[in-house]
């Protein structure tokens, strides 16, 4: 199991994130792997792709998928324009909630696309895989594309109303030249009601890249942000989405009894929570303006004794940010919103948790790291979460594609 993959990433456009981070490792452990963008793909990504001997296509190849891809993008611009004019509260929900509709549709459209490309330029790939890929249509993208993949489904932001789910009816044989990956139960469990008959795994989409921070780059860190010798910081990384629980580190940061550096990088930021978070004693804020490069990424958590994550109870989903710390080697202080995630992590020393939702429980965490800081995860931390290595995320890709195909060939 060596051979190309084709690897489908529709936001290999934008900066930070670990979505380009597995793109590109996953490229990394195929050389010769073919990587479809549809939407393009930022430069530090289209780099690290073309060290890996990897193939870009940025644009469709083709008559059909680029008439999928013109179609996508027409639609797409029709979202955009239904959510200037929807977004009042005034509106009925039926109407505010069309314009997410038509984004379904336009995702779909575009992977369809990709597919039909991965059909013209690698028509004999171990496997075709689309790593973000959409929450619905699923068969759709299979009829249209004419090509069986795997699908990475990472969480469920908008669920099917009426015509779309008319449409995946429609295209419901397409379902079984799919099989969706989900990178925890409870994803998966929450897709089950509405997909009974979409053949699917539990499967991490991080990949350990074996890239741990290293002394060199710790001490970089600690200088580039000033942050003394002895003086404890904590890192707080990515946009600050409804999921996660910004008002809990609010309440928590006041109380603190002794000072603390915090690390802010991300967007979208609430500016004027910022400006609250200067104001207090015992918080010396350092914010770097998002998206960052890796690098950037790398230096913030560098610089941090630990890495801050807060969810909102019930948030099931795979946490980038957990794998990025445990795979770069850093601390963790994380909210207990997920019991699966927080079993994993109970009796680790690298690992601080704290009740969800519970600001007097996280300042208690906070002030054990400015106290004692956790010791660094090992080697092995990756590995405890779940989190594979490229080679061998490549590798169950592989196989599990050839499942699909043999199951389709019997059809």
């Amino acid at each position: 199991m060596t051979g190309p993959l084709v690897l489908v990433e529709p936001y290999a456009d934008r900066l930070g994130g670990h979505h380009q981070r597995t793109l590109v490792a996953l490229a990394q452990a195929r050389p010769g792997s073919v990587v479809i963008a549809p939407h393009g793909a930022a430069r530090e990504a289209a780099t690290g792709l073309r060290e890996a001997g990897a193939r870009l296509a940025t644009r469709p190849a083709g008559g059909p998928a680029a008439v999928l891809l013109a179609a996508s993008r027409l639609v797409a611009g029709l979202s955009r324009t239904g959510q200037r004019l929807f977004r009042s509260r005034r509106l009925p929900r039926l109407l505010r909630r069309l314009p997410h509709q038509i984004t379904l549709v336009a995702r779909s459209l575009a992977e369809a696309s990709a597919l039909r490309t991965a059909r013209r330029l690698a028509p004999d790939a171990d496997a075709v895989v689309i790593l973000s890929a959409s929450e619905a249509l699923h068969g759709a993208a299979a009829v249209l594309g004419g090509l069986p993949h795997l699908r990475f489904v990472h969480e469920q932001a908008t669920t099917e109303d009426t015509a779309v789910r008319l449409l995946g009816r429609l295209a419901r044989r397409g379902e079984k030249r799919v099989i969706a990956l989900y990178p925890t139960a409870a994803v998966r469990e929450g897709f089950a009601a509405a997909f009974p008959s979409l053949a699917s795994e539990v499967r991490a989409f991080a990949v350990d890249d074996g890239r741990r921070l290293s002394d060199a780059e710790r001490d970089g860190g600690r200088a580039a942000f000033d942050i003394p010798a002895g003086e404890a910081a904590v890192c707080l990384v990515g946009g600050w989405w409804p999921y996660k629980d910004i008002g809990v580190i609010d309440a928590a940061l006041p109380l603190l009894k002794e000072p603390l550096h915090l690390v802010v990088t991300g967007m979208p930021v609430d500016e004027a929570v910022l400006a609250r978070w200067r104001n207090l004693p015992n918080v010396r804020l350092h914010m770097v303006p998002g998206p960052v490069s890796e690098p950037v990424l790398r230096l913030v958590y560098a610089a941090a004794d630990a890495a801050l994550v807060t969810r909102r109870p019930g948030v099931g989903k795979e946490s980038g940010l957990v794998m990025d710390a445990a795979r770069l080697g850093v601390p963790l202080v994380v909210s207990g919103h997920d019991p699966d995630l927080t079993a994993r992590l109970s009796g680790r020393p690298w690992a601080l948790t704290f009740t969800a939702g519970d600001p007097d429980a996280l300042a208690e965490a906070l002030h054990s790291v400015i106290r004692q800081p956790p010791q660094e995860p090992g080697p092995q931390a990756p590995c405890l979460l779940g989190m594979p290595t490229a080679a061998d995320q490549a590798d169950f890709l592989t196989r599990t594609f050839a499942l699909l195909r043999s199951k389709e060939s019997r059809c």
